[in-house]
């Protein structure tokens, strides 16, 4: 199986960390995030990475290699200028019919084999994953009808589905992609959805996107408790 993980961003909320670091370089305990992807991936019997880079991609290269001490196959697709989350597809070559698309900077325990095996399952053209997120406000919510207050709720908390940045694709959706150009990942879903369903894996485990030095925080925490677990370790 085919993995492409994106990791050509600058890392804006993350400065001034990744101004000299790239972000799926941050270290996550005594490894790097996008390492721990990677030997997820091999226990999920993935055998090739592709991994887009840009932002101080270089670095990137010169740690991974081309993957033999991961017991991967390893290479890379240079972003010369920002392509967006999926415009970088649109340069990769020889690409799988079906393949796994990532952002290199998140920490996770999803079984991608299941996932993979999912999306053949139910043949269609993307696979995203989603996770219910909780969202708690650190403000008073009022609700009013013109000048009248209704109710008052204080520090409420919501829950959405959100797009966890894991997906797996069909080849026919790089076509859809202009070549080279900046292209997000919700535009395309919104182009596609016009026109036929899209699979929707929901994932409950646990999920960490290291946007922010909270989420960073949060994630070495998670992980320094649960290594095994993110990791299939044996105590």
């Amino acid at each position: 199986m085919q993995a492409v993980i994106l990791a050509g961003g600058k890392g804006t909320r993350l400065r001034p960390y990744t101004n000299i670091i790239p972000k799926p370089l941050l270290p996550i305990d005594d490894m790097p995030i996008l390492e721990i992807i990677l030997k997820q991936l091999k226990k999920h019997e993935f055998t090739e990475v592709v991994i887009t880079i840009g932002h101080l991609g270089e670095i990137i290269k010169a740690y991974f290699g081309d993957g033999k001490k991961f017991g991967l196959k390893i290479r890379y697709s240079l972003e010369e200028k920002p392509l967006g989350t999926v415009g970088a597809l649109s340069i990769v070559d020889n690409l799988d019919d079906n393949f796994l698309v990532m952002n290199g900077d998140i920490l996770c325990n999803i079984d991608f084999s299941s996932l993979y095996d999912f999306h053949m399952k139910n043949d269609r053209k993307i696979t995203i994953v989603t996770y219910k997120k909780s969202i708690k406000l650190s403000l008073g919510v009022v609700k009013c009808e013109d000048s009248k207050l209704i109710d008052y709720i204080e520090k409420p908390e919501y829950k959405f589905d959100v797009s966890t940045g894991i997906y797996i694709l069909n080849k026919k959706v790089v076509s859809l992609v202009p070549f080279n150009k900046y292209y997000d990942f919700p535009i395309l879903i919104k182009d596609i959805i016009k026109e036929e369903n899209i699979n929707v894996y929901k994932f409950s485990g646990y999920w960490f996107d290291i946007g922010t030095p909270e989420d960073y925080n949060q994630a070495q925490d998670s992980f320094i408790e649960l290594r095994e677990v993110f990791l299939n370790e044996e105590k």
